[in-house]
């Protein structure tokens, strides 16, 4: 149910918000353009030039944009190569040198280098130090995870929460004939009402209807009352543009699919500790509701990806 995640479905390409995020190569240097040299960081050593990668969804094309402007702004020399949709894409690329950088998510990423060993966890710097083992053999590295996640989640409107008092995923225990929908797979998927059931002991498959993943169709359910509880993605800009809530997952069923950026052992080799200080510190800026809130500008108000990173940057002075 993963975007390009093949965690939980090995065949899925989502195209859930693929329309958000395309364009060509001239088209995506927005974020390319370097700085003047007097606003350059003197004390950068030279070394080659950054080439963020960005998958075919909108939330990596901001991303991408955030890490890239942020790098110029300090003096680096970084641009935006969007790619397709198959998270197998992304690794072909920096095998062929087309890109030596990308914005990752943990869990996936790590799933899919195991090829679905069942490594990940709910813990984002234990789940990002195993897929560190996984890239060394491609000569890349992960730096920190930042706070934004991406992944599953159990949402509710303001209404419902308030009126069965839903904080947590826990608090469903009380709401038994809750209406449930998402992805067909939701009754043996071990991260929706399989593991609702097994981690949390709490049984929703007789209220549950299938409608897609993540998308449109369950997202007009949950706005139209149908049903009471939905599985949409965590970022989705319907959250934030619906004021809807996500139940916290306190038993830690969830893996942690924080996001993280993958870059080449050479980028590190040639611009040292503060190469990754740097992108560490850019990667800590980002929260879930601030990317939240940003793919809703991208997917539902339809502004630019790299005006909406470049505001981004400016609260955070990160430019």
């Amino acid at each position: 149910m993963k975007r390009f995640r093949p965690l939980l479905l090995l065949a899925l390409v989502f195209a859930l918000v693929a329309s958000a995020c395309g364009g060509d190569d001239d088209d995506s240097t927005n974020a390319s353009e370097t700085t003047d040299a007097s606003e350059s960081d003197a004390s950068i050593p030279d070394g080659p030039e950054i080439t963020i990668g960005a998958q075919d969804f909108g939330e990596s094309t901001i991303l991408s944009e955030v890490y890239a402007q942020a790098l110029n702004e300090k003096g680096y020399s970084a641009k935006v190569q969007p790619l397709g949709g198959a998270r197998e894409i992304v690794y072909t690329s920096f095998d062929s040198g087309d890109i030596n950088f990308t914005p990752e998510y943990a869990a996936s990423a790590l799933e899919f280098l195991n090829e679905q060993a069942g490594e990940a966890t709910p813990d984002a710097d234990e789940t990002t130090e195993k897929l560190r083992t996984y890239l060394t053999d491609k000569n890349l590295t992960a730096s920190e995870p930042s706070p934004a996640v991406d992944s599953n989640a159990f949402v509710v409107t303001r209404e419902t929460a308030d009126a069965h008092d839903l904080a947590n995923i826990s608090d469903l225990e009380g709401f038994t004939d809750a209406r449930f929908g998402g992805p067909q797979d939701c009754p043996t998927n071990p991260f929706c009402l399989d593991g609702l059931k097994t981690r949390y002991g709490i049984d929703l498959t007789e209220n549950f209807t299938a409608f897609d993943f993540g998308g449109p169709l369950t997202k007009t359910a949950l706005r139209n009352g149908d049903i009471d509880v939905a599985l949409l993605f965590s970022t989705d800009g319907a959250i934030a543009d619906e004021d809807w809530v996500i139940l916290k997952d306190d038993k830690g069923m969830i893996n942690a699919d924080n996001v993280v950026p993958v870059f080449s052992d050479e980028l590190q080799g040639a611009y040292g500790d503060d190469f990754v200080d740097f992108v560490n510190q850019i990667s800590a800026a980002i929260t879930t509701d601030e990317l939240t809130e940003m793919n809703k500008r991208l997917d539902i108000d339809k502004e630019d990806a790299d005006v909406i990173a470049k505001d981004f940057l400016a609260s955070k002075n990160l430019t």
